[in-house]
């Protein structure tokens, strides 16, 4: 017929096509690569070597590591003028016992965009968002929510399962902690609605898909790793957070707000019962052993932490190292020195990891000498 391409120049065409097509592949692949820049930095909390116990973190900004510069570019916030010695707890892990516990590199990690990383994810790359600088095990995002365990761009449990399953000898006995709640069931308007109006119907079943999220992430985790630690860390009570001691001075009020976190709690205990190599640790116990809480009226009746015998610790809000809480709202170093201490206790407890008990001291040595000074 007149005008048909004879068969070898249809051939050649074909491979014409087929050679542009892979190149724009492999173009893009490239740019999909490139916003993913994985950069790994000098440690700002360098310790005594190797980790031994791979050690995961999946939450929000209770977890995620203060020195974050890319996320925190204000000054004034995660400890202000005291930010060189304002630790998270997982970086006063890293500085005190990094021979025994593996966060990953220090470094850059993950997308800008999540569309980037879900493009990634779809052909078979890590997709991790956002771009964040911590530990390469720490997925937890600031502002983060139950539903971002499973769901969304962040999908914090399938982009950790991604990196475990490259080395899955040496996460059978790691640690996985779940530390998130706060801003799905516990924000302060979250609170008044519950002094308000008592834990109703609605407060229950708001609460119930929280719980959900958390369940749906330790069964993936469970599916594919039987053996690996896993701690889940109940909600504190923001009813104790400086900002708030004015509000709900009455037994009803807290009533309200300690049952709803009650049943969050419950939740994640049913949880933990259910799984082996699982365990739950009570945040608001914990706070309240230490720095006490509010009397039968909802007045405040805090007590003070000496640290080492020498060095007092307020339920109090500011930068400055006495303050249990920095001038942006999150928990300061004696706090996270101290929680980081309770975490070690209770995996030694429950798991038998025999990690190296953390020390007043310690903690004070933290305060006191900082990180070093940059080169």
């Amino acid at each position: 017929m007149f005008g048909e391409t004879p068969p070898a120049n249809r051939r050649n065409h074909l491979a014409t096509v087929l050679l542009i097509c892979l190149i724009a592949a492999m173009l893009f692949i490239g740019f999909l690569g490139y916003p993913f820049i994985m950069k790994v930095l000098k440690n700002p909390c360098p310790g005594g070597g190797t980790g031994i116990i791979p050690l995961a973190v999946l939450g929000d900004s209770d977890s995620h590591s203060y020195h974050d510069t890319i996320s925190f570019k204000n000054p004034l916030e995660r400890g202000g003028k005291f930010r060189s010695i304002t630790f998270q707890w997982t970086e006063v892990l890293e500085r005190l016992r990094n021979n025994q516990i593996d966060q990953g590199s220090w470094g850059v990690w993950g997308s800008k965009r999540g569309l980037i990383a879900e493009l990634r994810s779809a052909i078979g790359l890590e997709g991790r968002a956002p771009k964040k600088l911590d530990f390469q095990y720490n997925f937890a995002v600031s502002g983060a929510g139950c539903a971002d365990l499973v769901e969304g761009y962040g999908r914090q449990t399938q982009r950790l399962l991604y990196l475990m399953k490259k080395k899955p000898l040496q996460w059978q006995n790691g640690l996985i902690v779940i530390r998130i709640g706060i801003n799905s069931i516990g924000q302060t308007r979250q609170l008044e609605r519950y002094a308000e109006e008592g834990f109703t119907a609605a407060a229950r079943e708001s609460i119930l898909k929280p719980i959900n999220y958390v369940r749906m992430a330790v069964v993936m985790i469970r599916k594919e790793f039987p053996t690996v630690r896993i701690v889940l860390i109940g909600d504190l009570d923001d009813s104790d957070w400086a900002p708030n001691l004015s509000k709900w001075h009455s037994a009803r009020e807290l009533a309200g707000i300690h049952a709803a976190l009650d049943f969050y709690d419950s939740g994640l205990r049913s949880i933990a019962r259910g799984y082996k190599y699982t365990a739950f640790s009570d945040d608001r116990k914990w706070f309240r052993e230490l720095w006490g809480e509010r009397d039968s009226l909802g007045i405040p009746a805090y007590k003070t932490v000496t640290l080492g015998g020498s060095f007092p610790v307020y339920n109090s809000q500011g930068d400055d190292p006495h303050n249990n809480v920095v001038g942006d709202g999150h928990a300061g170093t004696v706090w996270n020195g101290l929680w980081a201490a309770n975490l070690i206790k209770l995996v030694n407890r429950e798991f038998n990891m025999n990690i190296t008990p953390i020390t007043d001291d310690e903690i004070l040595g933290l305060i006191q000498k900082g990180p070093p000074a940059k080169k």
